[in-house]
């Protein structure tokens, strides 16, 4: 009696399907370039990575830690990463951190113009804004639908999936960052007489610069957080060694496979954050 009348249902859905399909048919061309320069991108930076001998890349970090924090931090985080390649995860590692680096990249290319551009325009942030929102508020798992439609399984969905989830930090930090440098200071560099381009790019951006890195930091660990989402449509890596053990409740692969992301996770917030606070001096 008290039931919503179904004469007034309306299902969206269907015509999000013919959407979909249409673009799937019409656009095919687009999509496989996108699916193709990923991949190369992929390929060619996990190589890459799997190159660097083991005790060199956790060299590397272990002076980046000690520079920028504490030589006490570096052997912590070095120790990190030995446990890692005692663990026999090494090569997922390396898998994992591709996902990560590659995805921060576009993210990067993609969300600090569009951040600026908000900061620019009070219209533009008004319209903007709302999207963030929703991609803040929407569970992870929806941002793999989109990748499954035009993309299939595999790795390019959750690499895609991954660039959509970490987007909203950058933007949103990029933008605060640039409408708080102070207006004395802009005005200061306006009475030397430059150009748009140069106070943007001698003024605001240097005094924008700390917020900015945070932004990075966020967008890393955002990252970071989705590749063991990623792992449900295929993408491999710790994640998917992590669904692996759930699946086959195998305790010990979960739990070596879990740390190991609390490892790596650690390393990047710590070394971010600290070259983050390190362009503040």
């Amino acid at each position: 009696m008290f039931e919503f009348p179904e004469k007034l249902t309306f299902h969206l859905g269907y015509y999000i399907e013919l959407l979909v399909n249409w673009l799937t048919i019409h656009w095919s061309n687009i999509f496989d370039g996108v699916k193709s320069g990923l991949l190369w991108v992929f390929v060619n930076l996990n190589d890459f990575l799997l190159w660097i001998p083991w005790w060199y890349f956790i060299l590397v970090i272990f002076l980046l830690a000690w520079q920028y924090k504490s030589i006490a931090s570096g052997l912590l985080y070095s120790a990190f990463l030995f446990l890692i390649g005692i663990f026999g995860l090494w090569e997922a590692t390396m898998y994992t951190l591709t996902i990560v680096i590659a995805s921060v990249v576009v993210t990067l290319i993609i969300g600090v113009p569009l951040g600026i551009w908000m900061a620019s325009s009070n219209r533009v942030e008004t319209v903007i804004k709302p999207f963030l929102d929703a991609m803040q508020t929407l569970p992870s798992f929806v941002y793999l639908i989109p990748g499954i439609f035009f993309f299939g399984l595999g790795l390019v969905p959750g690499v895609l999936a991954t660039i959509i989830y970490a987007l909203p930090p950058i933007i949103r930090l990029t933008n605060l960052a640039i409408r708080e440098v102070p207006e004395e200071m802009v005005e200061a560099g306006r009475s030397f007489g430059p150009t748009k381009w140069q106070l943007f790019t001698k003024v605001q951006i240097p005094q924008a610069l700390p917020t900015m890195m945070t932004g990075v930091n966020q967008t890393t660990m955002m990252a970071l957080a989705m590749v063991v989402v990623a792992s449900m449509v295929g993408v491999e890596g710790l994640g998917l060694e992590v669904l692996s053990a759930l699946n086959t409740i195998d305790v010990a692969r979960g739990f070596e496979a879990g740390i190991s992301i609390v490892f790596i996770a650690i390393i990047i917030d710590r070394l971010t954050l600290a070259i983050s606070e390190s362009s503040r001096t």
